[in-house]
């Protein structure tokens, strides 16, 4: 009986935990979205408006109010973690980041007065937006080492880098080639197609959409025309074509051993490896040129995004390093700053924190697909974090790359382009996010790896969505 009520407290104390921290990050990015400024200019008093036992006669008031409301909220769960993580079975590093944040938070809520009350200028508004990071990082960081203590396998231990399983994979695992020769022609034309690694283009097309979208708005440049739109998703699109036939180039013989790639073009035969690189030169060239066409900076930067995933990726960082996905999340990260050289000829600010949203979600996104094909990945002798580290630590850098990656994304929230549309799918897909992360940690199998996964892509989507939402439709 005590064994299932301390489950019972431990969970209890997880979800409390979760909620907390998604509680801190939606005061902090709607402190940060500095499209509801406004709102504090019309609620200067404290605690409420007018002469500061007033209720505000505007919305921006009501907002104004409505945030400081929240905050008591969130206040009280704060507190309410505090004596859980005290009363529970924690450890102490659990005990003493939570305490951190406990006693930061009324700091935290002290200084958004003074804020919200006086013209501090942007130093102050600054520290208080860091306080409120470092708050949801220490949650963030708490509920992933109580996940890994309760929900962890102690006999999950690092097992070291793989080795390459010598054996491929046999005839009868892999589709058979038709024999028809007007099959075999629709065969081949879709192993082109599949060459270029079509499912990745939806979603990197749209964080260069995104920074267009931002750059346009942010600039003020008059460069978001049709022209540069179309000639910058084309070159992306070839990019990404490129890119992946080299990669099924460079790892045709991996992909002969690998269940879930056995069935690749060049693995299979279906098309002969001199037609496959002549295909990607070409699809490649058409890239460089389209991005020329638009400015040779982004030239510059399409032939590093080529280089970069072909070469640095393929050949250097995933068979040689467990940190192969973290530092490979530059290849994702690229398009960002291409979208935004596309529109203001130069690499800003902006389009730098969407390329660090897009490099912090990488390992989040891709640690799931890792632990759905570990045992694939560990047959091709790829070092990924769950074949090197075991299950229970990549679930733990899981969450603590998602609470990395919900940081970044409130400091782009800072930008005056993003308003209520980027809030609201912040936190409400962020939040979503982290459910299924949570429920990996206790489900443990690839159904729920693949829910992760699914909800990471989604939450990626819809924020870019909104990205684009916000800075060209309303």
């Amino acid at each position: 009986m005590n064994s299932v009520a301390t489950t019972r407290d431990s969970n209890t104390f997880h979800g409390l935990l979760a909620a907390t921290a998604m509680g801190v990050y939606l005061l902090l990015i709607v402190g940060a979205t500095t499209a509801l400024t406004d709102a504090t200019a019309a609620c200067a008093a404290w605690p409420a408006c007018g002469d500061g036992f007033s209720l505000p006669t505007t919305t921006d008031g009501w907002v104004a109010l409505g945030h400081r409301l929240a905050a008591v909220a969130v206040g009280l769960l704060t507190l309410a973690t505090l004596v859980m993580a005290w009363r529970a079975d924690t450890s102490r590093r659990v005990k003493a980041t939570v305490t951190a944040s406990a006693v930061l938070y009324p700091v935290q809520a002290g200084m958004g007065a003074v804020v919200a009350t006086t013209d501090t200028g942007a130093s102050l508004s600054t520290v208080h937006l860091v306080i409120g990071m470092a708050i949801f990082g220490g949650l963030v960081a708490a509920l992933a080492w109580t996940l890994e203590a309760a929900t962890g396998d102690p006999d999950d231990q690092p097992a070291g880098m793989p080795e390459m399983n010598d054996r491929p994979t046999s005839d009868s695992e892999r589709p058979p080639i038709p024999t028809d020769p007007v099959e075999r022609a629709k065969a081949t034309v879709g192993a082109y197609f599949r060459l270029m690694k079509p499912r990745l283009m939806w979603l990197l097309c749209l964080v260069a959409s995104a920074a267009m979208a931002l750059a346009g708005t942010v600039s003020g440049s008059t460069a978001l025309t049709p022209s540069i739109i179309l000639a910058t998703l084309g070159g992306g699109v070839l990019s990404i074509g490129a890119s992946g036939t080299f990669n099924h180039v460079l790892e045709r013989d991996v992909d002969r051993r690998m269940q879930r790639t056995s069935d690749r073009p060049l693995a299979v035969d279906l098309v002969p490896v001199r037609n496959a690189v002549a295909f990607g030169l070409v699809l490649a060239a058409g890239s460089v040129a389209l991005f020329a066409s638009v400015n040779w900076l982004a030239a510059v930067l399409g032939v590093v995004a080529i280089a970069f995933y072909s070469v640095v990726y393929t050949l250097i960082l995933k068979p040689n390093t467990v940190q192969n996905t973290v530092i490979g999340g530059a290849a994702g990260a690229l398009p960002a700053l291409i979208g935004w050289v596309a529109v203001t000829g130069e690499v800003g600010l902006g389009g730098i924190v969407l390329a660090v949203v897009i490099f912090l979600w990488t390992p989040a996104h891709f640690y799931n697909l890792a632990l759905a094909y570990k045992d694939d990945y560990a047959r091709g002798g790829f070092p990924m974090m769950p074949v090197v580290r075991g299950e229970t630590e990549t679930r733990k850098h899981i969450l603590w790359w998602l609470g990395a990656t919900l940081v970044a994304a409130a400091g782009l929230a800072v930008m005056d382009a993003l308003g209520v549309v980027y809030l609201v799918t912040s936190i409400v897909f962020g939040g979503a996010f982290l459910y299924f992360v949570v429920r990996l940690h206790y489900e443990q199998d690839d159904t729920a790896a693949f829910r992760a996964f699914h909800a990471s892509n989604a939450y990626l989507g819809m924020l870019l969505l909104a990205i684009v939402v916000d800075t060209l439709a309303l």
